[in-house]
């Protein structure tokens, strides 16, 4: 089982545009693994991507992807669905579309219903993106049942947790043999209870708040509402120690926590067991 992070930055993408503060001039100079594209992942076994912020057409031609047949969404964030516009990149012949083709083999777009939904209220004075997309033949949309294991490719499996009972935001579990992958990018504070996360080998998890001290000096005090809705270092160990998961990648890391690559290199020397994305990250 191979997945690849294709994109470890946050909700604002590193370098933040017309922003001169040391992180982003030197992801500006270097590039990736100091750059980083907005949030979302790729399983490499089953082409299939989680996840299209704005710039995840850059992010898949960074990761030389050649093919992507599944589109999976964790929730309805702008940040994570956004570049949903990646699909008429990836399907879509205006050539052949004049003369009314439709695409071999549309992308399958699946997720839960409720987030699905979600979707489909997202579009133009023209209506549903999604929707449109399906008209015109580049997609099919497809629902995945909460707690259900999904088939995806030989003995590869996924499954969707739901974060609450409104089931608007996922986590998903892949697994194939005994290996066992979490990923659990974005909005799942509190984090749900569920003997399904037992024994994993990797969490890749968003939601972290990195560090009291924050970009230009920000102090983030005990009070500030920021620790309400993300998860400290200390409470994702925590987590990584109830379920006995061997290891955790943090991902959708944002700029405005102000460190740069090497900042969390250093900081990954500080805590056993806990290991910080970038950009093309294999796992």
């Amino acid at each position: 089982m191979n997945v690849i992070i294709l994109g470890s930055g946050g909700c604002v993408s590193t370098p933040r545009a017309c922003c001169n503060c040391r992180v982003c001039t030197q992801a500006r100079q270097k590039g990736v693994p100091y750059a980083r594209t907005g949030c979302s992942l790729f399983i490499e076994d089953a082409n299939i991507l989680i996840d299209t912020p704005e710039d995840i057409n850059t992010a898949l031609n960074n990761a030389n992807i050649q093919k992507v047949e599944q589109i999976l969404y964790s929730h309805c964030d702008p940040d994570h669905t956004m570049g949903m516009r990646v699909i008429e990149q990836l399907k879509m012949d205006w050539l052949a579309a004049s003369l009314g083709k439709k695409p071999d083999h549309p992308i399958a777009v699946a997720s839960l219903p409720a987030i699905l939904e979600d979707l489909k209220k997202q579009g133009t004075k023209y209506g549903s993106a999604l929707e449109y997309y399906e008209a015109k033949g580049l997609v099919r949309i497809k629902e995945i049942r909460a707690f259900e294991k999904e088939s995806i490719k030989d003995n590869l499996m996924i499954e969707l947790i739901p974060v609450d009972e409104q089931e608007h935001v996922a986590i998903f579990i892949i697994s194939s043999d005994s290996k066992k992958i979490i990923y659990a990018p974005c909005d799942v504070k509190p984090f749900p209870e569920s003997e399904r996360f037992q024994d994993a080998d990797v969490l890749i998890i968003g939601n972290t708040i990195v560090g009291d001290i924050l970009k230009d000096g920000f102090v983030l005090n005990k009070e500030n509402p920021l620790r309400k809705e993300l998860f400290t270092l200390e409470e994702i160990d925590a987590i990584r120690k109830q379920y006995n998961i061997k290891k955790v990648i943090i991902t959708h890391l944002e700029e405005d926590w102000g460190k740069s690559y090497d900042d969390y290199m250093e900081l990954e020397k500080e805590w056993s067991g806990i290991q910080f994305a970038y950009d093309g990250l294999r796992v």
